[in-house]
């Protein structure tokens, strides 16, 4: 029987999205928060029926409305919201007879245009910002370690921040460019690690340790406040 992609079910805390996965390397089903959509997240093996995954979610029922309700406010690219950029305040200010698209200024992000586009021009000034930081970044990590990416790609991934693909490809979310810069520069680390070491162990750490002096400082970051930047509606 074909999953509903989205559905709303009543668990005891009351109505919630819920969306459903299958996916064929998954060998157990499982549950995770999609703090972008505020739903929980159904993943199913092959052959595992909804119901399954409807048990296993209605067993840990308390848990997900415990997960929901501590996200963030979600928040909308619009003018006079505040957002983070490099974890600085930073109020939009829409400027429609101006031109330019959007830039930085006295503290804030101006974007012209009609309202209709604005939402749409400040994801992507944050997605090209995210694109030359990041870049610039991972060239300093690779020359202090003696490697090289094949090349570096901004994405919106939902549940890690970064990755390093066996060809060299690094990927890392353009959310983290609203991140304070020592979060950045321990994300970028961790991925230009794994250049070298495709796993977690100590020589693996002990790389990241030479490349940044952020690991506890930014792991703890993005414990209690990574939450909100995929809270972000862009």
């Amino acid at each position: 029987m074909d999953l509903p992609e989205h559905e709303t079910l009543t668990l005891p805390g009351g109505p919630t999205r819920v969306r459903w996965r299958r996916n064929a390397r998954a060998r157990r089903i499982s549950l995770r928060i999609d703090p972008t959509e505020g739903m929980v997240v159904v993943t199913l093996p092959p052959r595992a029926a909804k119901r399954a995954g409807t048990a296993l979610l209605m067993t840990h029922a308390g848990w997900v409305s415990d997960r929901l309700a501590q996200l963030p406010i979600a928040i909308r690219f619009a003018d006079g919201e505040t957002i983070s950029y490099c974890g600085a305040p930073t109020p939009i200010r829409h400027v429609p007879r101006a031109r330019g698209g959007a830039w930085l200024a006295d503290g804030a992000l101006h974007v012209t245009g009609a309202p209709e586009f604005l939402c749409r021009r400040v994801t992507d000034f944050l997605r090209t910002e995210a694109r030359r930081r990041f870049t610039e970044r991972v060239v300093i990590k690779t020359a202090l370690a003696s490697l090289r990416a094949r090349r570096v790609i901004v994405k919106d991934t939902r549940s890690r921040w970064g990755s390093c693909a066996p060809d060299g490809t690094i990927a890392l979310c353009w959310r983290l460019v609203m991140a304070p810069d020592f979060v950045q520069d321990y994300v970028v680390a961790h991925e230009v690690a794994h250049l070298r070491h495709m796993n977690h162990g100590s020589r693996f750490w002990d790389l990241v340790e030479e490349l940044t002096p952020h690991t506890e400082a930014a792991m703890a970051w993005l414990r209690t406040d990574g939450a909100s930047l995929q809270r972000i509606t862009a």
